[in-house]
């Protein structure tokens, strides 16, 4: 389980490798992109160091409590991107693998969380 942790940390982290590549491509003299760019910046980028907090947590509760923060901040980060193309901001190309990547990680990480729950009781 261990590795299994550490290739998601891995994954995590690009994934806010690539969040930030497209927040920097992003025209930031306009407001609405400032803002956006930075709502996403902050919630893509968050998943990843949320998964590495959690691989030194210090009890199971901890570990629960860090991997549905980083689910919690997934799902938010596919709102931004969700927003972000329906908006015009970025075009269905430029964020549709972001979205996907997104996808999986929400997957991924409901189901450490469903499955740690399912055996605290």
């Amino acid at each position: 389980m261990k590795e299994v942790r550490r290739d998601l940390a891995e994954r995590t982290f690009a994934f806010g490798v690539q969040v930030v590549t497209l927040c920097r491509t992003l025209d930031r003299r306009e407001p609405t992109n400032r803002i956006l760019a930075s709502q996403l910046l902050r919630s893509g980028t968050s998943v990843g160091a949320n998964v590495e907090e959690a691989q030194a947590s210090q009890s199971r509760a901890d570990f629960l409590s860090k991997y549905s923060i980083a689910c919690k901040e997934a799902r938010e980060t596919h709102y931004w991107l969700r927003l972000m193309s329906a908006t015009g901001v970025m075009s269905a190309a430029g964020v549709g693998t972001l979205l996907d990547e997104c996808n999986q990680l929400i997957a991924i990480l409901t189901t450490i969380v469903k499955k740690v729950r399912s055996n605290k009781e």
